[in-house]
């Protein structure tokens, strides 16, 4: 089970590949609306409105989980920060050994917390000096341990195939790239 968090103000682009991608790979992904919102509607920095599978109060906080997902955009990010549902996934995740993963304005929740302090990680231009105690990429993802962090939302294919190569292998992670036609060569 895969949590994915959209606050709103979510970056769009960064929170919908990586559902895509897991998905595809027939990983059972659960999104959760962060805020007080009934009808589960998280509206993104684009104004693209995402209805989500359960609302935020909806979240059994005991159930087991693999995986969480924060997404960047502002202000989503710092919705994303300000919920306790969101803190309490982040510190069971860190405590269970389970998989964090966060893009662009999103690693500085986790920096600000201590988790990245002696990792590498990377996060949107302008954010890096919220990555307290990490050791600074200039690579599009990074993956340390069971934390992968991602720049932006122009590196959420690879951010996706890294999810993708850390819960399913490697194998599935070349399926897909193939299926969807993703070469880097391609990229100019």
């Amino acid at each position: 089970m895969v949590y994915l968090f959209l606050a709103e103000g979510f970056e769009e682009v960064e929170a919908l590949t990586p559902l895509d991608f897991l998905r595809r790979a027939g990983v059972e992904v659960t999104t959760v609306c962060v805020g007080d919102n009934p009808d589960k509607i998280a509206t993104g920095s684009h104004k693209i409105p995402v209805l989500c599978d359960i609302s935020e109060g909806d979240v059994d906080k005991s159930a087991p989980f693999d995986m969480i997902i924060l997404p960047g955009g502002l202000p989503g990010a710092d919705n994303l920060n300000a919920s306790l549902v969101v803190s309490h996934f982040i510190d069971r995740a860190v405590k269970e050994d389970k998989y964090i993963c966060a893009i662009c304005a999103a690693p500085y929740i986790l920096g600000q917390r201590g988790i990245l302090k002696g990792r590498k990680a990377c996060c949107y231009p302008g954010f890096e000096g919220k990555l307290t105690g990490a050791t600074i990429s200039q690579n599009g993802v990074v993956r340390d341990g069971k934390i992968i962090t991602s720049r932006a939302m122009g590196k959420a294919v690879d951010f996706s195939l890294e999810i993708i190569d850390a819960l399913c292998g490697n194998e599935m992670k070349e399926k897909l790239r193939t299926s969807v036609l993703y070469d880097k060569g391609d990229l100019l």
